[in-house]
């Protein structure tokens, strides 16, 4: 973050890093085009905390964030922040004095999922809608759910769980052990069966929002994450309804 940024500025910062990088801030919400901006958000966390401290700490933090996802998931659609923002505030305040070491902790782990699912490393995914919309999360859930039924979305030890299952991954990619995740024609690996080009990802997932089938609609900041329904399936039989056709691994 920039030494000489007045509090109030911090978040317009965080605005100008999306425009500079051309990027289109799509939001998923069903009534709305564009984002909820960073700018909008500073005034909701200041009715939290006027901390400055802390406030400078959650926006170094963003802008890493940010950065990472602008460089490793250039082609990503959907930019809704508000639910994870309200997860990071959550998470701080509740570490209390330790809080400055669980924004630094929460940033790095970002930082190294971002850089190991994107495209700068072997598994290339083109978006990470899966993440932030919390399908990973949902099926996190469901493997245990009598002690994570009740678990943050992004809390730390989630984080820690994606980690592992990437670095798994990229050495079963190294050794041709992975069937599902083969490159697409554009270069990007697609688990799914069917195709997520940008106009199918769009009116799919612009269809998942419309029917309430995202586990969490991180475009709001008051949202109830859900993580007990089929969404996988789900999913697919909208993709099929939707007559989105197969991906083309050609």
């Amino acid at each position: 973050m920039k030494d000489d940024l007045k509090p109030s500025q911090i978040f317009q910062f965080l605005d100008e890093i999306l425009t500079e990088n051309s990027i289109n801030p799509l939001s998923l919400n069903p009534h709305k085009k564009l984002i909820t901006s960073f700018a909008e958000l500073e005034t909701i966390i200041t009715t939290i905390t006027t901390d400055k401290k802390f406030i400078f700490a959650l926006g170094d933090t963003l802008e890493q964030i940010v950065y990472a996802q602008v460089q490793n998931f250039p082609e990503n659609i959907f930019w809704d922040f508000d639910f994870l923002v309200k997860s990071m505030v959550k998470q701080a305040l509740i570490a209390d004095a330790g809080a400055i070491s669980f924004f630094k902790s929460f940033g790095e782990k970002m930082i190294l999922l971002i850089n190991l699912f994107g495209i700068k490393q072997e598994i290339r995914f083109r978006y990470v809608h899966d993440f932030m919309y919390g399908f990973d999360w949902a099926k996190w859930v469901q493997k245990e759910p009598e002690t994570r039924y009740q678990s943050d979305p992004f809390n730390l030890v989630f984080l820690d769980d994606l980690l592992i299952k990437g670095e798994k991954l990229i050495k079963h990619l190294n050794y041709g052990q992975v069937t599902s995740y083969k490159l697409g024609k554009t270069g990007y690996r697609n688990p799914f069966d069917f195709s997520r080009e940008p106009e199918d990802e769009k009116l799919l997932f612009h269809s998942l929002a419309q029917e309430k089938l995202i586990p969490v609609e991180i475009w709001n900041w008051d949202t109830v994450p859900v993580w007990n329904k089929p969404f996988q399936e789900m999913r697919q039989e909208l993709a099929l309804k939707l007559n989105i056709q197969p991906q083309d691994h050609s």
